[in-house]
């Protein structure tokens, strides 16, 4: 069998095809420029709050004591239970002051009959002192008689009402509608009122107190903003408290502002701030440490910049990455103040609707071209009223 011949022309052909797949490509591809997030900054009013360690304290807080000796006959509560003001809690042996009140109106009985001997008398000298019947030493003597026989019947008056008092002392009642706590006495103790036995307590605890400690020198810087200028106050929420319980969650009710001390405490160089918060479901107990976010006032004109967004150079200064109309990065030296929340107070070096890096600075180079793309999020610089971001 004989092989057909391939023509000269056809294999010349398919080695040029060869060669020129093997060649480069001579338009080599661009590498598009990196996305990155940017932020238009701005001035605005910012809300200033400072966090401040507390403990919470009853609303109202009343000690329920003997007022007269006796013993304890019954306990009418339940240890923990509410109480309303004026419920029966013990009942103390009345016999004695049964007695003692018999005994008192007894005693005043028979002052008012002297009383009444001694006035009768004095009615009688009066007459016959006019007629020189009886000497004016025996009438002055009726009539101091008649004064002392009034001043008895009215320490017998006295008594007798003391006595009353006492006998409704012997039925203990709740002094404040509140929480009753554990009963430190039992069916069987003896009482005694000299001793003021504590028999147990009720507390308040809706709404319940919250008090807060600033330190002095916190609270001089603020008093020395206010006065400069830098923060001002008003607002619907200036005084409003948000609090964040031992677990670390945020307690859902707002509280208020009550009042600021005005008493240094020398041991800790702390103030007290008093704030009240509303406790319906009774979640706040008194004694529970927590910690309370308080609106101090608003900063106005200030700018605020992400914390990601800023970095220190070897000299510890602060430097942000923007982007100009150019879409090309450049590095700015700022000066930044205090951290408000998650972003930096920026007090120079930038200016209104400049365009900072959010994130990816790192990979970033002073001068190169970038695709710009909006954050999702923006700083708070929010309106004068409202929350921190």
């Amino acid at each position: 069998m004989l092989l057909a011949k391939t023509p000269r022309c056809t294999v010349l052909a398919a080695a040029a095809l060869a060669l020129s797949a093997c060649k480069p490509d001579p338009t080599p591809v661009v590498a598009a420029p990196p996305e990155v997030a940017v932020l238009a900054v701005a001035h605005g009013a910012v809300p200033v709050n400072v966090e401040l360690p507390g403990r919470t304290a009853p609303f109202l807080l009343a000690e329920v004591r003997a007022r007269v000796d006796g013993i304890v006959q019954d306990r009418l509560f339940t240890d923990g239970a509410d109480v309303k003001q004026g419920q029966a809690l013990y009942l103390i042996d009345p016999a004695p002051s049964k007695a003692a009140v018999a005994s008192a109106e007894a005693a005043l009985q028979r002052a008012q009959a002297n009383l009444a001997s001694s006035s009768a008398q004095l009615d009688r000298f009066k007459v016959l002192v006019k007629s020189n019947a009886v000497s004016k030493q025996e009438y002055d003597n009726a009539l101091a008689t008649q004064l002392q026989g009034a001043a008895d019947v009215a320490a017998a008056r006295a008594a007798a009402t003391v006595a009353r008092i006492n006998l409704g002392y012997t039925s203990v009642t709740a002094p404040i509608s509140g929480r009753s706590s554990v009963s430190l006495v039992t069916k069987g103790a003896y009482v005694q009122s000299s001793a003021a036995t504590l028999l147990t307590t009720v507390q308040q605890i809706d709404p319940m107190y919250v008090d807060l400690q600033q330190s002095s020198a916190e609270g001089l810087a603020l008093r020395r903003d206010l006065a400069a200028g830098n923060l001002k106050t008003g607002g619907a929420e200036l005084a409003q408290v948000t609090l964040k319980l031992e677990d670390g969650s945020i307690y859902q009710h707002k509280g208020k502002l009550e009042l600021s001390g005005v008493t240094v405490d020398q041991a800790t160089g702390s103030v007290t701030l008093r704030t009240r918060f509303p406790n319906p479901e009774h979640l706040l107990l008194p004694g529970m440490f927590v910690r309370a976010s308080l609106r101090q006032g608003v900063r106005p004109d200030v700018m605020l910049v992400p914390a990601p967004a800023v970095t220190r150079n070897a000299q510890g200064e602060a430097n942000v990455m923007l982007v100009g109309t150019d879409n090309k990065t450049v590095v700015r030296t700022i000066k930044t103040g205090s951290l408000v929340g998650a972003n930096w107070m920026v007090d120079s070096g930038l200016k209104d609707g400049e365009r900072i890096v959010v994130s990816g600075t790192q990979k970033l180079k002073p001068g190169m071209v970038v695709k710009p793309v909006a954050a999702k999020s923006a700083p708070a610089a929010a309106p004068a009223g409202a929350p921190d971001a």
